[in-house]
């Protein structure tokens, strides 16, 4: 979006007695939108300006980081939705599935796991959800014409963007994966280069697609010439997805996660994510435990991360996609079971991965986040994977669509780990249809039923600690709305056997290894951090946006009625 036309609606709120404020932590009275790419976040905030609710935003938002944020936006990924309206709560699971001809030892080679096979061919991709999610959404709650909502999107994509730093570094960071396919090198590439920064980059291809998704709702992706494009390049290429894999892919609605932590009740995502039941574990053990009022204390530390352990050696053996799978709902949501967890833990020193056999507890059998509240007091918290930088690299010859690589979410084989070093077992093996379990976990919490925080994170396997560290920070340590986010933060994930941390004082690194952690440092920026987040706090009638400092192209956007 140009200067001007920024300008021009910043005169026209101004008449109608609007104040826009933006920035990496904005103050607010009316509505709030906080994504990971400024275009995008300009994009929602116009929605909201124009009448449109948090889901109409919350769909303009999607289809904008499909253009300007390549390595995670995206069309040819899938997501979580939550939704508060009103009374009610509601999630979206448009999560990719795999395709028909998926087989459990797919990516076993020589008896070996393949990882370029499950990562970086067509091979690794499930069948795209973002586009049914988005439509299913609109049907539900959407106010505005669809084919408004897209197309600033398609202006984007046919006239180019401004290629900024972080743009820059994470092509740079892929320059090997992507330069393997024609298609992605025709887009991302100049003179044998990955972009620069400074340089524009045009997306036609995409342009035209975003287009027939615009006049044909979903069936512009999943029936016609994207269908037919997409499954020709899959069989020229030794790829899995048909034209009937793409027919058959519905969003689903599901029932949320609801629990409740003290005098907070809080609303996020059933399996495929595995974010949802774990946050409800690890809150119910934590709510029992008594915490030092410094939120990183060594013992604080310690007592966290033997709940982090427990949840994530749980993970591994209990959850995957409910419909194919009798995921324990009530034992992880439990707060006798909870109960029960703490008794088995020694809080004096780190437990060590082996002492942590999930199956001992007798249970009974690069992503995107971003989060918008409306004057309406709608709230919307969605996170929207491709699953690593860039997804496998791959984009569909004519369609300018990157594709996923989530099929690397599934478990390969027991004990064998993924990308971020989770196992899997039989809950989570590859089947026909089935959904990858996740670790996305957008969520928003509810004080006396209205938004108190709206949050979600990207980071793989660090995004559900990431979101219980900003719960803990903002409400358990009475921290202000930027330090909740902008805090250094921890994540223990039980395999592997160490204590990932941002920063810490040479005192407590001596500390905790006197408590017997193995330390491993992730510094707190984009390529390394612990979870990257977009939140939003509300505080009385002051909603406060806050995007996180780990990443420059993050903004927020609050509208206050003056």
């Amino acid at each position: 979006m140009n200067r001007y036309l920024i300008l021009l609606i910043f005169l026209i709120s101004s008449i109608f007695g609007e104040t826009i404020h933006r920035g990496k932590v904005v103050e607010a009275n009316s509505s709030m939108v906080v994504t990971r790419h400024f275009l995008a976040t300009e994009i929602g905030n116009n929605v909201l300006q124009n009448g449109g609710n948090a889901i109409d935003a919350s769909i303009a938002i999607s289809f904008a980081l499909a253009v300007v944020l390549p390595q995670a936006g995206n069309i040819g990924g899938g997501g979580f939705m939550v939704i508060h309206n009103e009374d009610s709560n509601f999630t979206i699971d448009y999560r990719e599935q795999a395709p028909l001809q998926a087989t459990e030892k797919m990516f076993i080679t020589d008896g070996l796991y393949d990882p370029e096979l499950a990562l970086e061919s067509y091979q690794s991709s499930g069948t795209p959800g973002a586009v049914a999610g988005m439509y299913l959404a609109h049907q539900k709650f959407g106010s505005i014409e669809w084919k408004d909502l897209i197309q600033p999107s398609i202006d984007l994509a046919r006239n180019g963007f401004i290629v900024t730093k972080t743009l820059e570094h994470a092509l740079e960071n892929n320059i090997e994966k992507l330069k393997k396919f024609e298609a992605t090198r025709k887009i991302f590439f100049k003179h044998g280069m990955t972009l620069r920064a400074g340089d524009r980059l045009i997306q036609k291809d995409l342009a035209n697609t975003l287009e027939l998704i615009a006049i044909n709702g979903q069936d512009g992706f999943y029936r016609g010439r994207t269908a037919q494009l997409i499954e020709q390049d899959m069989f020229n290429n030794n790829g899995l997805m048909s034209q009937k894999d793409l027919s058959l892919y519905q969003a689903k609605m599901r029932e949320p996660i609801e629990f409740t932590y003290k005098d907070l009740d809080v609303i996020t995502m059933p399996p495929a994510s595995s974010g949802g039941l774990m946050l409800a574990l690890m809150l119910n053990m934590i709510e029992n435990l008594e915490l030092d009022n410094e939120s990183q204390s060594p013992q604080n530390i310690l007592k966290i991360s033997e709940v982090m352990q427990i949840a994530y050696s749980l993970r591994s053996v209990y959850l995957g996609d409910s419909d194919f799978y009798d995921v324990p709902f009530s034992e992880f949501l439990s707060k006798d079971k909870a109960k029960e967890l703490l008794s088995n833990v020694n809080f004096d020193n780190s437990t060590r991965k082996e002492d942590f056999q999930p199956e001992k507890f007798k249970f009974k059998e690069n992503t995107t986040h971003f989060s918008v509240i409306d004057k309406y007091g709608n709230a919307v918290s969605n996170t929207t994977t491709l699953n690593t930088a860039f997804g496998s690299g791959v984009v569909i010859e004519g369609t300018g669509i990157l594709m996923n690589n989530e099929m690397d979410d599934f478990s390969s084989s027991p004990g064998i780990e993924n990308y971020f070093l989770l196992l899997g077992n039989e809950a989570n093996k590859i089947e026909p249809l089935k959904r990858p379990l996740s670790s996305m976990t957008p969520t928003i919490v509810l004080r006396e039923g209205k938004p108190f925080i709206i949050t979600g994170a990207q980071g793989g396997s660090r995004i559900i600690t990431a979101v219980l560290h900003i719960i803990l920070n903002y409400y358990e340590f009475k921290m202000s709305a930027k330090d909740a986010v902008y805090a250094n933060r921890y994540h223990h994930q039980w395999n592997p056997d160490v204590l990932m941390y941002e920063f810490m004082t040479n005192e407590l690194q001596n500390d905790l290894e006197k408590l017997g952690f193995k330390l491993y440092l992730r510094p707190a920026n984009y390529d390394y951090s612990n979870g990257i987040t977009s939140s939003i706090m509300v505080e009385d009638n002051k909603i406060i946006g806050v995007s996180d400092p780990r990443s420059d192209d993050y903004l927020a956007i609050g509208i206050s009625n003056d």
